[in-house]
C-alpha cells in the first residue's frame, strides 16, 4: 500500500469510525475493519470451504464476523462493504460465484447483515463484485486515485472490472457496469463461455493466453511443471530442473525468454485490452485503465502490447491520451475495496434521517 496519507472516501469523510470490511473469494473469506485513513485492524481470513453445502460456505463467513466483533473498535463500526467473486446481482444482494460452487442465487448480503446484527452491530450494507470493489480501492487509494474517470480491470482467470465516472463509482442497477471482459472485440471470434463471440475475455484472460498459446504448438520447456499454476497469474513460473508450468504464468515466462508462440498470444490479448479500453474511453470518457489480476503481474509483456495496440484504436483527440498503467494495491484491493465501495455506496449515518 502507498504510505503517504490519504483522504478517506466522500461518504466516510462524517463518520470517523472504521468500515466492516468482508472479502468473500474461492481461496479465503477475509475481514477487517478499514479506517477512514486505508489502515486496517482486527484483519482475519478464513480458507473458502470445499465439499460442503452453502450454509457450510456461510459458516466461515460468520466466523471472520465474530472475529470482528472482538475488536474493541467494533461498536464504533460505521457500515460494512462486502466484496464478492461473481457473478453478483447486487439488486437482489445474490451470488454464485463461478468458483464457490454451493452457493448460487446466494443471499449473502441479507446473511451477513444477520450476522452482524447477531454480534450487536445493526450496519447499513452493501454488495460489490470483485471488479467493483478493485475499483473503488484503486480510486481510493491507488493508481486510479485523483482521476475522475477511470476504467480499472482485473485480467486473471476471468476479466472483470469497474468505472469511476464523475468522482463517483458506477455499479450499475446490478453492480455489474463496467464488466469489460464481455465486450466482444472480435466479430467473428470463437464463443465464450457467456454465450457471446469474441470477447475480451475469450482472448485476453489467463486461461485463453495459455490455451491459444497451446493451441498453436507452444509447450512449457522441461519436463517438471512449475509453481503448480492454475491459469490465473503470470507473475512466476518454474520449478524443479528449470520446468515450467503450462497456463499464463509459463507463457509469460516463455515470452520474457523471446518465445514468438508466448510473444504472440501476449500481443494477442493486449491488443484485445486495448480495444476494449478505446471503446470504454471513447464510449465515457475515461482517461486511465488500471489494470489488476494475475495475468497483469507479466508486466510489460502484457502492458507493452497493451501501449503499442492503443495508439491504433484511441485515436480520437479526446481519447488518445489515456493512460494504462498497473494497479497498486494487490492483495489489499479486496478488503480495501470493499470498504471504499460501502462508503461511497452508502449515505454517512450522520445524513440518514434519525427513528422517529
Amino acid at each position: 500500500m502507498p504510505s503517504v496519507p490519504f483522504s478517506a472516501p466522500p461518504a466516510a469523510a462524517a463518520a470517523s469510525g472504521p468500515t466492516v470490511a468482508i472479502d468473500i473469494g474461492g481461496t479465503k473469506i477475509a475481514g477487517a475493519l478499514v479506517h477512514p485513513d486505508g489502515t486496517m485492524t482486527a484483519t482475519t481470513r478464513r480458507p473458502t470451504p470445499r465439499g460442503v453445502d452453502a450454509d457450510g460456505v456461510m459458516a466461515a463467513v460468520a466466523e471472520v464476523v465474530a472475529d470482528l466483533s472482538t475488536s474493541p473498535l467494533w461498536a464504533s463500526a460505521q457500515r460494512c462493504g462486502i466484496g464478492s467473486a461473481g457473478p453478483v446481482d447486487t439488486s437482489r444482494g445474490t451470488v454464485s460465484p463461478v468458483n464457490i460452487g454451493a452457493w448460487r442465487d446466494f443471499p449473502v448480503q441479507e446473511r451477513i447483515a444477520a450476522e452482524l446484527a447477531a454480534h450487536g452491530a445493526d450496519l447499513p450494507t452493501v454488495l460489490a463484485g470483485d471488479g467493483v470493489a478493485m475499483t473503488a480501492a484503486e480510486h481510493w487509494l491507488g493508481a486510479a486515485r485523483g482521476h475522475a474517470n477511470a476504467l480499472c480491470m482485473v485480467v486473471s482467470t476471468g476479466v472483470g472490472g469497474g468505472l469511476i465516472l464523475n468522482n463517483q463509482l458506477h455499479p450499475g442497477p446490478t453492480g455489474n457496469a463496467g464488466h469489460i471482459g464481455h465486450i466482444s472485440v472480435a466479430f467473428d471470434g470463437e464463443p465464450c463461455v457467456c454465450g457471446g463471440h469474441g470477447c475480451v475475455e475469450s482472448i485476453a484472460s489467463g486461461t485463453a493466453i495459455a490455451r491459444w498459446a497451446r493451441e498453436q504448438g507452444w509447450t512449457p520447456s522441461g519436463s517438471a511443471a512449475g509453481g503448480g499454476g492454475n491459469g490465473n497469474g503470470a507473475g512466476g513460473a518454474g520449478g524443479a530442473n528449470g520446468g515450467r508450468d503450462a497456463t499464463a504464468a509459463g507463457v509469460a515466462a516463455a515470452a520474457a525468454e523471446g518465445d514468438p508462440i508466448a510473444l504472440a498470444a501476449f500481443d494477442r490479448a493486449g491488443r484485445a485490452l486495448a480495444a476494449a479500453i478505446a471503446a470504454t474511453a471513447t464510449l465515457v470518457e475515461t482517461d486511465i485503465a488500471v489494470i489488476g489480476g494475475g495475468v497483469a503481474a507479466a508486466g510489460d509483456t502484457l502492458f507493452a502490447p497493451i501501449r503499442s495496440h492503443l495508439a491504433a484504436y484511441a485515436t480520437l483527440s479526446f481519447v488518445k491520451d489515456i493512460q494504462v498503467v498497473p494497479a497498486m494495491l494487490g492483495t489489499h484491493a479486496g478488503l480495501i475495496g470493499a470498504a471504499a465501495a460501502a462508503s461511497m455506496l452508502l449515505p454517512s449515518p450522520s445524513s440518514q434521517p434519525s427513528a422517529s
